[in-house]
């Protein structure tokens, strides 16, 4: 960590975060690639098969983040960054000559290793700034996120394209040819024009280095990282059938919609790393956490229509009933005035409607003749009530959600070194590791969510409780961490809050 900005330090980051974008929008490539494959029936891969094939990439690039930080803690950004981004590209290009799903699994589970850039980058920048810039530096380059958001967008026109419109489908395999040449030439790029530089704990050994995973804190961090980063991945791909069987929308458009969840994300994490920098990662984090908790919540209610017992009517004496009519009913000589149904629900689906909507009715069930008691029922009471859930309240409320996220994830990251400041890259990259893994799992909870309960908003219901979790962890220990340093002032605060 330096004590001052430098501009080597800026050319560090332009080229950590170039490379990164590059990097993610490898990684996210088999949500477009594979998708398209099946839909034009190059291969008729099962929903399992295509589940493993979208989740590989993001299973490697997990899973080896840790070593990658070890790695470049050791031996420094330059020459760990250039040989991944090299070595990436040879099981990118294979990819554009296999036929068969093994072979397409064992290529994507190696330009997985794309998604280890992460950890690689977190640690290389970090090494470049001082402590009062780390949370704006890791912020802008947490920005690379974006790739995602630009292989959604360009990777399914540039295969409309390339394969004419489906009319030459077998030149789709030019796509990894051209993500390839970009890792390799990126791969140069970086070599020949940054500048190495290695952290304080390069002296140390292996087990040394290691030994901050052993703090409880590294594995709140990383269940942080696991919801505004994990989930992030997650519904990247989770949105686009959401959109397409919940709101029935065309594929093309669900893309755009689910873009417009990521790309925000990607791009406002520099306005996260400034203002943990400007206002504490704590601080931050309530803000995130609290808005994703009660964002969720609101996403819970599906879109439905309830019809439930409602107000009916009972005689108030004894008698026969003369009339029975669609708006009253005679008992004797007593009239009682039913409200009839007018199916005030009928034009729903053409309306826009942000509130849940309700109409009441009542129904005769007495006939013609028949004797009735005192206080007997003689009209039920039916009340319906309908929520659309509409579709544009959904989104605004899914595009602040992947915006907050976005923010978080440089709160975060801001965490690691200011209580980590020499062991970035092994912090950094346990922490990326479960992130990633978020990104792995929380696709196949859904799934069991949605089969189990028949609810798309399944999913909201689980980051509801996952954001709550977070939120009341981050209370505790921040109320641990002011009864240590200002006691008295803890114990004012919980007088005023908690009167004797």
């Amino acid at each position: 960590m330096q004590e001052q900005a430098t501009r080597s330090s800026h050319v560090a980051l332009f080229l950590n975060t170039l490379a990164f974008t590059v990097c993610f929008a490898c990684w996210m490539l088999n949500g477009v690639l594979v998708t398209f494959l099946v839909d034009n029936q190059v291969y008729n891969w099962s929903p399992v098969q295509i589940g493993w094939l979208m989740g590989l990439p993001v299973l490697t690039g997990a899973l080896f983040r840790l070593p990658a930080g070890v790695l470049t803690d050791r031996f420094g950004g330059k020459p760990v960054y250039s040989l991944l981004l090299v070595l990436c590209a040879v099981p990118m290009f294979l990819l554009s000559k296999v036929d068969s799903f093994l072979g397409f699994a064992l290529c994507s589970f190696g330009f997985g290793f794309t998604g280890v850039s992460f950890a690689i980058g977190i640690a290389f920048t970090s090494v470049w700034y001082p402590k009062k810039w780390q949370g704006t530096a890791l912020g802008i380059f947490g920005a690379g996120n974006a790739g995602a958001a630009i292989t959604t967008l360009l990777a399914p026109t540039i295969l409309k394209n390339l394969t004419n419109s489906g009319a030459d489908i077998d030149a789709w395999r030019t796509l990894p040819v051209i993500y390839a040449v970009a890792l390799l030439v990126m791969g140069v790029i970086f070599f020949l024009f940054s500048t190495n530089k290695k952290p304080a704990t390069r002296a140390k050994t292996v087990s040394g280095m290691l030994k901050p995973l052993k703090d409880i804190r590294v594995w709140r961090f990383g269940l942080y990282y696991f919801l505004v980063f994990g989930c992030f991945v997650a519904f990247s791909q989770w949105l686009v059938p959401y959109f397409v069987n919940v709101y029935m929308m065309p594929l093309v458009t669900a893309g755009i919609f689910a873009a417009a969840f990521s790309l925000p994300s990607g791009l406002i994490r520099a306005l996260g790393g400034w203002m943990s920098d400007k206002l504490s990662a704590r601080s931050v984090m309530y803000w995130v956490l609290g808005i994703s908790t009660v964002a969720c919540l609101m996403l819970v209610v599906p879109k439905m229509q309830i019809t439930s017992p409602g107000k009916g009517i009972m005689a108030k004496g004894p008698g026969t009933v003369t009339e029975v009519t669609p708006t009253y009913i005679m008992v004797g000589t007593s009239k009682y005035e039913v409200k009839e149904h007018i199916n005030g629900l009928g034009d729903v689906e053409d309306k826009i409607m942000i509130w849940p909507r309700k109409e009441v009715w009542q129904e005769p069930i007495v006939e013609l003749g028949e004797s009735v008691s005192k206080k007997q029922l003689i009209a039920k009471g039916v009340s319906r009530i309908y929520f659309q859930a509409t579709m544009w309240v959904f989104a605004v409320l899914v595009i602040l959600i992947g915006s907050v996220w976005g923010i978080g994830k440089a709160a975060v990251y801001k965490f690691i070194p200011d209580y980590f400041p020499e062991e970035v890259g092994v912090v950094g990259g346990m922490v990326g590791v479960l992130g990633g893994l978020g990104g792995f799992f929380c696709p196949i909870v859904f799934g069991y969510l949605l089969e189990y309960t028949g609810l798309w908003t399944s999913c909201w219901m689980f980051m509801f409780g996952l954001s709550l979790i977070c939120l009341v962890w981050l209370y505790r220990v921040s109320q641990q961490a002011l009864k240590a340093e200002a006691p008295q002032t803890a114990r004012e605060f919980e007088r005023h809050v908690q009167p004797e």
